[in-house]
């Protein structure tokens, strides 16, 4: 029974309650979860997804918008966790959408999350049929998804102060790698640094005008509708690790790091390695695979599974070491992310609290269901809408927090309490969500330049409104 306590503390570490002062870290150890936690397969393959639409030049343009703007989100967020010390579900009950509104922010994120953790193990799955030259079989699928959903919920539940320790060594292993593939990769190409650095868009006419892609501002606007999905999940992850911060500006620096790593460093990676590895990687499927150069290059265009077999081809043994170091960090810290929002939920919606432990088996059980049929391909198209709603969400919480908070206890107002459902937070959400995604996005394509500002303007108007009806 004492083995099963200590377990149970040391899984729950504070879901429900403030980070202790004790527990508190500096920037350098928050960074390497915010940073970690987006140096992957999955970023490496949105960085190639995105050049090969817009091209690198206006790839990167994109990328540093979302930098600055993921940056300034996290920071905000982060900043509310880091003074109350809790996780970013938790946090938008007192800020912006009440004890049972918050689950709304703790469902659509936890989705998120577990989609990306769902995401990453069918890229590993693939990178180790592609290693072990092993059939794609129903008893393969049970096999290697099934080690890895094991794997995650030991690492979580037993080993998650040590892969925080070890992360800094993956993470640093795992750059080290990927430069050494670009140098590589270059070099053997027979190509120029120049004609990398400056490719343009990959895809045919037809397809790039599919997309609302074929002009330069429609290729800008692509690729920041894309880029600003995983920006808004990392802001409300900052948050999540901004709660052990000593002070503001560690969450600040740790989220503008993990926005450079994740929207600069990895698009650009991911873009040169299969621009300019395309020619070898389609080689190594006729030569080794015996595939048709037909076949060969239409596999290598598959981007999500090219992705793995260029760190296996290009980065041999210890590339595919790292690659899979590199991968079992991020999936633990997008376990435990999306263990808080399960957490938060289930008490917002039931008052159950059976323990996080419970809720890191579920995460990954979900994450297994999310693999069969055509639900990861729907999560896939679904990230643009998730990008709006996480910023929504975090632009609603620092809108309380930062103007309507303030401006209350400017009035003297100490007795703040939290309401049950925050409906100033709910329709704000709706509305902006709305506006953006299907009223206005024909006049701004890029939604979330309509959906932040009416969060920002919006939420304020309506919260003292209601606050002032209901008095």
């Amino acid at each position: 029974m004492s083995d099963a306590s200590t377990v149970t503390n040391r899984m729950d570490d504070h879901a429900l309650e403030a980070i202790p002062d004790d527990q508190r870290q500096s920037w350098l150890q928050i960074t390497w979860g915010t940073a970690g936690i987006v140096t992957t397969l999955i970023q490496l393959f949105i960085g190639a997804l995105v050049t090969f639409v817009a091209g690198i030049k206006i790839g990167i343009m994109a990328g540093i918008l979302v930098t600055i703007c993921g940056a300034l989100l996290g920071w905000g967020a982060g900043h509310i966790a880091y003074r109350t010390g809790l996780s970013s579900s938790f946090t938008s009950r007192a800020h912006g959408f009440g004890v049972r509104g918050s689950a709304v922010l703790a469902l659509v994120f936890g989705f998120m999350i577990i989609g990306f953790l769902a995401v990453e193990n069918a890229l590993l799955y693939k990178g180790f049929l592609f290693y072990l030259g092993l059939p794609d079989t129903v008893g393969s699928r049970i096999i290697i998804y099934g080690i890895l959903t094991i794997a995650w919920i030991l690492l979580t539940a037993y080993g998650f102060n040590l892969v925080a320790k070890v992360s800094s060594i993956a993470l640093i292993g795992f750059l080290l790698v990927l430069l050494y593939m670009i140098i590589d990769v270059i070099a053997t190409s027979g190509q120029s640094w120049s004609s990398v650095l400056s490719f343009g868009a990959q895809l045919p006419p037809e397809a790039l005008k599919s997309m609302g892609a074929d002009t330069d501002a429609g290729k800008f606007a692509f690729a920041v509708n894309v880029l600003i999905g995983s920006a808004g999940a990392l802001a409300l992850v900052d948050a999540d690790l901004g709660r052990y911060a000593r002070k503001s500006s560690d969450i600040g620096i740790a989220a503008l790091l993990g926005n450079v790593a994740m929207d600069i460093v990895m698009l650009a990676v991911g873009g040169m390695v299969m621009y300019a590895g395309m020619g070898q990687i389609v080689e190594y499927h006729v030569t080794v695979g015996h595939l048709t150069h037909e076949a060969a290059q239409a596999l290598a265009l598959q981007s999500p599974d090219s992705i793995a077999a260029a760190f296996i081809i290009f980065g041999g043994i210890i590339g595919t070491i790292l690659m899979i170091f590199a991968q079992s960090k991020a999936q633990v810290l997008n376990t435990y992310s999306a263990s808080l929002s399960l957490t938060s939920l289930f008490d917002a919606l039931f008052s159950w609290r059976p323990g996080r432990l419970l809720f890191v088996i579920l995460a990954n059980l979900i994450a297994c269901v999310m693999l069969v049929g055509s639900i990861l391909d729907w999560f896939n198209s679904f990230l643009t809408v998730l990008g709006v709603l996480t910023t929504c969400f975090a632009g609603i919480m620092i809108a309380d927090y930062f103007i309507v908070k303030r401006i209350q206890r400017s009035r003297g107002e100490t007795d703040l309490d939290v309401p049950n459902i925050n409906w100033a937070g709910i329709i704000t959400l709706i509305v902006a969500f709305v506006l953006a995604h299907y009223v206005l996005n024909t006049y701004i394509s890029i939604e979330f330049f309509t959906s932040l500002p009416i969060c920002i303007i919006l939420y304020p108007i309506l919260r003292f409104a209601t606050m002032k009806k209901a008095a």
